[in-house]
């Protein structure tokens, strides 16, 4: 037995021997080489900077994502909470005084909202959103004048119910052209001119685009259909009381709005048909004729109430909304864009709405960024289509590859955002595009002067 424990004891001394030779070996070696990163100061303060563990939310988190929806304006409420309790009438009863008590608020509120746009409130249908005012008018202008005129002009960076209104008419036998926009967002007048025909019923186009805010010219566009005899139709969702608009200067003949894109309720739009010269379009839904027998079905009195207080609210404070917009814009992009390099803008920086600012972060998953910024509600595209992981068919029409249209993030800054929400917002997205950079094995490779486009990857 003794000699058994002997032997182990000899056996554990030779190995201790044997380990530190081994380390001092090691540690001469090491000694020759440069400090590991592993034991570097600097990779102990970026794993103290870029630390997310104790990282916890509280309340609800801030909002950055006005073209989605806009949170209800309190002056709003107050001109609707009326017609929501005591003022409940049928604005279509004839009979009795709660019909034309709401029949004269409803009234009331078209005159506002034709005010917003220069035009004549008999020209103004209360629908239910920009969703309806635009399939009404791409279908019902089409349709109508199917018999003589069989084609339809659009952009390919419309909105969603744009371009499917657009698909459906193509499944009736209708040509419908969608016109590729430049590097930029912006239409070619020339290609668009070559592209009207004399079979040519309506050209479609949005004013400011719900994903980069790239402002079209509307102005020339308008004056190109009418000199066509052409009916000229957009969306106005994103523009309406947030940039000057005249629907008669502009030569605009059919034009969508949202309630709530611009602090009204949702649930309500509007659209604006022309009657001098008079747009004839076939409606979409069958019912009791109400609004000029363009969209039957009862006008909810509240709603519309609603749509035409915020309309009023927004042209006595277009001018203030505006600077107030620009100044957070311009903050955030600065902020952002001097802190990271291989930040790109989408859309022209010039032609465009600043309340939309759309980013991609080279290098960066765009899921995994809004993942980390849970504290701000932000998006990265249309909330229609942000269910989808495929990249956005906006980006793409603009040219954008494929891995930065993936990380892209939209930022939506309106009428009741904060300097320090803006502040907050570009300091969370410096940190975390940094953190998740230093974790992607491309950004490592950019360091070194690797020019990723060059490489040819191999495919398992």
């Amino acid at each position: 037995m003794q000699k058994v424990l002997g032997r182990i004891q000899a056996q554990i001394l030779r190995s201790r021997a044997t380990n530190a030779l081994a380390n001092g070996v090691r540690h001469e070696a090491t000694s020759a080489k440069p400090k590991p990163a592993a034991t570097s100061k600097e990779f102990r303060e970026r794993q103290v900077r870029f630390n997310i563990k104790n990282e916890q939310t509280q309340g609800r988190p801030l909002y950055l994502d006005a073209q989605a929806t806009t949170p209800m304006d309190p002056r709003v409420l107050d001109a609707m909470l009326p017609y929501l309790t005591n003022y409940y009438g049928n604005p279509h009863s004839r009979t009795h005084a709660y019909g034309w008590e709401t029949e004269q608020a409803v009234e009331k509120a078209r005159e506002q909202v034709a005010q917003l746009i220069g035009a004549d409130p008999k020209e103004i249908i209360f629908t239910s959103g920009a969703t309806e005012s635009n399939n009404i008018s791409v279908k019902g202008v089409a349709r109508f004048y199917g018999t003589k005129k069989r084609h339809v002009i659009t952009t390919q960076t419309e909105h969603k119910c744009v371009l499917d209104s657009c698909r459906a008419l193509e499944n009736e036998g209708f040509t419908v052209t969608y016109l590729p926009v430049q590097a930029n967002g912006i239409i070619d007048l020339k290609q668009l001119e070559e592209t009207i025909t004399p079979e040519t019923s309506l050209v479609s186009i949005m004013t400011v685009n719900n994903e980069i805010g790239v402002k079209q010219p509307i102005d020339e566009i308008g004056k190109l259909c009418r000199s066509r005899r052409v009916f000229f139709h957009t969306d106005a969702a994103q523009a309406v009381g947030k940039i000057p608009l005249d629907v008669n200067a502009m030569n605009i003949d059919l034009m969508s709005i949202s309630g709530h894109k611009i602090y009204g309720p949702k649930g309500v739009g509007a659209l604006y048909v022309r009657r001098r010269p008079r747009v004839r379009l076939e409606p979409i839904q069958s019912g009791g004729g109400q609004e000029r027998g363009l969209r039957s079905g009862t006008v909810p009195a509240p709603l519309a109430v609603g749509l035409g207080a915020a309309a009023e609210l927004a042209l006595q404070e277009m001018d203030y909304d505006k600077k107030w917009v620009d100044f957070l814009s311009n903050r955030l992009l600065d902020r952002i864009s001097s802190a990271l390099p291989h930040v790109i803008r989408n859309g022209d920086p010039e032609a465009t709405y600043n309340g939309c600012l759309n980013l991609s972060f080279a290098y960066v998953e765009g899921e995994s960024l809004l993942m980390a910024l849970k504290d701000v509600a932000l998006s990265s595209g249309s909330a229609c289509t942000s269910a989808s992981l495929e990249p956005s068919y906006v980006l793409r029409a603009i040219g954008t590859d494929e891995d930065l249209a993936h990380s892209s993030i939209r930022f939506g800054i309106g009428r009741f955002t904060t300097v320090e929400e803006v502040d907050y917002t570009a300091d969370k997205c410096i940190k975390h595009v940094e953190r998740l950079r230093e974790m992607s094995p491309l950004w490592e490779m950019v360091q070194e002067g690797i020019d990723l486009k060059t490489i040819q990857w191999s495919q398992h």
